[in-house]
C-alpha cells in the first residue's frame, strides 16, 4: 500500500473526507506535495507557523537543545534552562501580574490547566463562556466549546457552564459571585474571526473585577503577534487574570502554556501536591523551539507588520462573491454567500497552488491565517489565485 492507503488505514481519521494531501517539504510560507507540486500556505498549520515553517533560527535551536538533553523528569521538578528562559522572556513581554507560566503541551491542556486553576483559586465552579467559542477538544474544553452539535455526543459534560453570546449584555448579567472564571477568545477565530465591540471586553473585566471573578483569555491563536500586537488583548485596553497560549507558542513544536500571578500559581503546590502534573509539558526541545521563535518575532517586528500585511489583503481581496472581509491583523475570514461554496473555491485553489481552510463555526468564511512572513508579493499571488478562483 501507498503512504495515502497507509494513513487511511492506521491513522485515526476526524472526519469522512479528509484532504490526505501527502507533504514532502515545507519552507517559508510553501508546502511542497510528493508530487513536488507547491502550495502557498494560508493557514500557516492554523496559527502555529507565524515565523514561517522550518525558520532557520528555530531549526538551529532544536538542533543544539537535542545535543543537551531531550526529556529528563516531569515539569516542574527539574531546572531545565529552556523552560526558565521561555518562562522568564514571555513574562518580560506580559504585564507584570502576568509572571508566571505553566507550560503545557497543547492549547486545549492549558485551557483544562486554567479551568483547575481559577476553581482553586475562587472555591467557586461556575463558568461563563461564550457560543462559537473554542478553545480544545478535551473534556473540559469541549465543555466550554460554544456549539452543542459537538458538545452532545459527550455529555455529561461539566457541569456549572454558561453560554452566551460575544458582545452580548447577558453575558455581562450572568457574571455573578458564583462565577470562577469568565473563560473568552480575545478575538473570536473559529466564528470567522469576531471581534470584541466597543467597550464591551473592557465593561466583562470590570465586572469581574466586581464579582471577584478569574478573566481567562485565550490567545492560543490571536497570541503571538497575529493581530498586529504581541498579544491580542493589548488592542483593548485591559489585563486579564489568566492567559492561555499554544500554536505559535512551541515555533511549530508542540507546546502550550497557561499565564497567571505567581500566588495564584501556588496553589497547585499544595492540598494536594501536584495539584496539576503533566509528563512533557513544556519539553525542553519544544521550549528551545518556541523561544528561538519568539526571539524571530521581536526582532523582525513581526507583530507590528502584521497588520499593515493584513491591510494589504483587505485592499487586494475585492470580488463581487466576497460579502466581508473581517480581520486582524494576519487573522481573517473572507466570507462567501455559502459553505458550499467555500469548499468548491478552496479546491480550486489547492489544484492552482493556494492552501486554505474555512472555519469551524464560520463555513461560509475562507481563513486566511499565514505565516507572519509572508511577503507582499506572496500576499499579491495568494489574493490573484484566489480571485480567480472565485
Amino acid at each position: 500500500m501507498n503512504n495515502r492507503q497507509l494513513f487511511l488505514r492506521h491513522v485515526a481519521q476526524t472526519s469522512p473526507a479528509p484532504l490526505a494531501l501527502e507533504i514532502t517539504d515545507a519552507s517559508g510560507c510553501y508546502l511542497t506535495g510528493a508530487d513536488g507540486k507547491k502550495y502557498l500556505d494560508l493557514i500557516g498549520g492554523i496559527s502555529v507557523c507565524n515565523t514561517g515553517h522550518r525558520h532557520p533560527a528555530i531549526t538551529d535551536a532544536i538542533k543544539k537543545q537535542a545535543d543537551h538533553y531531550l526529556h529528563v523528569m516531569v515539569y516542574g521538578e527539574l531546572v531545565q534552562s529552556p523552560q526558565v528562559a521561555y518562562a522568564s522572556l514571555l513574562s518580560a513581554h506580559f504585564p507584570t501580574s502576568l509572571n508566571c507560566v505553566y507550560f503545557t503541551n497543547s492549547g486545549a491542556e492549558a485551557t483544562e490547566g486554567a479551568l483547575k486553576l481559577a476553581r482553586r483559586v475562587t472555591g467557586r465552579t461556575d463558568i461563563v463562556c461564550c457560543n462559537k467559542s473554542y478553545h480544545g477538544s478535551t473534556l473540559g474544553a469541549l465543555s466550554v466549546m460554544g456549539d452543542e452539535y459537538w458538545r452532545n455526543a459527550y455529555r455529561p459534560l461539566l457541569p456549572g457552564v454558561w453560554h452566551y453570546d460575544y458582545n452580548s449584555e447577558d453575558l455581562i448579567a450572568g457574571i455573578t459571585n458564583q462565577t470562577a472564571c469568565v473563560l473568552l477568545e480575545t478575538i473570536q477565530a473559529e466564528a470567522g474571526v469576531n471581534e470584541p465591540s466597543g467597550n464591551w471586553l473592557q465593561r466583562v473585566r470590570e465586572k469581574c473585577h466586581e464579582t471577584g471573578t478569574l478573566l481567562i483569555l485565550d490567545e492560543i491563536q490571536c497570541g503571538l503577534g497575529r493581530t498586529g500586537r504581541l498579544w491580542g488583548f493589548e488592542h483593548y485596553n485591559i489585563i486579564p487574570d489568566i492567559v492561555l497560549l499554544g500554536k505559535a507558542l512551541g515555533g511549530g513544536m508542540p507546546l502550550g502554556a497557561f499565564v497567571a500571578d505567581q500566588a495564584m500559581m501556588q496553589s497547585f503546590t499544595a492540598d494536594p501536591v501536584l495539584g496539576h502534573i503533566t509528563t512533557f509539558g513544556g519539553h525542553p526541545v519544544c521550549c528551545a523551539a518556541g523561544m528561538a521563535g519568539m526571539h524571530v518575532v521581536l526582532k523582525e517586528q513581526l507583530h507590528i507588520t502584521a497588520e499593515a500585511k493584513g491591510q494589504l489583503f483587505k485592499k487586494l481581496l475585492k470580488h463581487d462573491k466576497i460579502k466581508a472581509v473581517r480581520g486582524k491583523g494576519l487573522l481573517i475570514a473572507v466570507a462567501l454567500a455559502s459553505g458550499e461554496e467555500v469548499i468548491a473555491v478552496l479546491e480550486r485553489c489547492m489544484k492552482s497552488g493556494l492552501f486554505s481552510d474555512w472555519f469551524l463555526f464560520a463555513p461560509d468564511c475562507i481563513r486566511i491565517a499565514p505565516p507572519l512572513t509572508i511577503s507582499d508579493e506572496e500576499i499579491a499571488e495568494a489574493c490573484n489565485i484566489l480571485l480567480s478562483c472565485l
